[in-house]
């Protein structure tokens, strides 16, 4: 049976990470800290479980292959595997300086696909910022050599943040996540990432971090990015009840900010399934198949075929769809 399906994210506790994501979105378990919450995710380093229904304890993997792939859609199915990872990223400390490939290099090298992805910033400390490409054109020689030399931090793009703000992120694009940043990223489904610098921190094990230079030579591009952090399109008007913002639109994904302000008709699309991820407040989805409450911090996927359905309740939420 084809219903709104919520999800149990697996959670991540990297080094760099806080407490914000458990203490503030009830991301609980035997972590002591959760620097990310893999909200909708069919990659092998981490599996959504499935909350509710019939499918209850089962992965979103195994629903999608007892189900059939064209739950996705022909442009959520149009490759290998599930297309899209959507997850919470809480930033106690400052993340790598790294970078991620495109499909061809990750494909050939990896063995999975590249990694484009997205960022909602849900909230920011004062000061709080993120790297963004480089500051000028350098050449690789003078990329390699700053990393070297642990200068590298000279010639990045240091961008302030604050909540509301929308980074779009190429493959290819050095960045980083600064401390104090609370971020929903919506990305390629993949786990690939080359660091090329880590401010000298040492892993559990007591050794520093690798570091993946050649790759990240290979596949970085080193001239200044166009900087963007307003929605692409404010959509106001558009559906009664609720304003809607087109946050980003690109071969991989597209993804809306939606503040609902009372009950609005909803329809599945044909070509896409869709993920709803409640920021703030309490939605409900109802559906013929029933009703699945979404609080602050939930997400649930609504498979192709749920034909109608209805959102009600007050909140802020982000819409994704392949």
């Amino acid at each position: 049976m084809l219903y709104p399906i919520k999800l149990k994210a697996p959670l991540k506790d990297y080094l760099w990470g806080g407490t914000r994501l458990r203490d503030e979105y009830g991301k609980s378990g035997e972590l002591e800290k959760v620097a990310e919450s893999w909200e909708l995710s069919c990659h092998k380093d981490g599996q959504s479980l499935i909350l509710n229904g019939e499918a209850a304890g089962q992965t979103l993997s195994a629903y999608i292959e007892a189900q059939g792939r064209g739950i996705l859609g022909p442009r959520g199915g149009k490759g290998e595997g599930f297309p899209i990872l959507v997850k919470f990223i809480d930033a106690k400390d400052n993340l790598s300086v790294q970078v991620h490939p495109d499909n061809d290099y990750a494909w050939r090298v990896e063995g999975e696909p590249g990694k484009t992805e997205m960022w909602y910033v849900m909230d920011a400390e004062p000061g709080a910022q993120l790297i963004y490409g480089f500051k000028q054109e350098i050449s690789r020689e003078e990329f390699a050599r700053r990393i070297a030399d642990n200068t590298l931090l000279e010639v990045c793009r240091q961008v302030p943040v604050k909540k509301g703000d929308t980074f779009f992120i190429a493959s290819g694009t050095l960045h980083a996540i600064g401390a104090g940043a609370l971020i929903c990223e919506i990305q390629q489904s993949s786990n690939t990432t080359y660091r090329v610098y880590d401010y000298g921190r040492k892993g559990a094990d007591g050794k520093p971090r690798q570091l993946h230079i050649e790759k990240a030579l290979a596949v970085t591009g080193r001239e200044p990015l166009e900087l963007r952090t307003e929605p692409v399109a404010r959509l106001q008007g558009l559906v009664a009840g609720a304003d809607i913002d087109l946050l980003a639109s690109c071969e991989y994904f597209t993804v809306y900010h939606m503040t609902l302000r009372d009950e609005i008709r909803m329809a599945a699309p044909a070509e896409s399934f869709q993920a709803l991820t409640v920021l703030a407040g309490t939605v409900a989805i109802e559906s013929e198949t029933g009703t699945v409450e979404l609080k602050k911090g939930e997400t649930a996927f609504l498979p192709v075929g749920l034909g109608a359905y209805s959102l009600r309740g007050t909140g802020e939420l982000l819409l994704s769809e392949a």
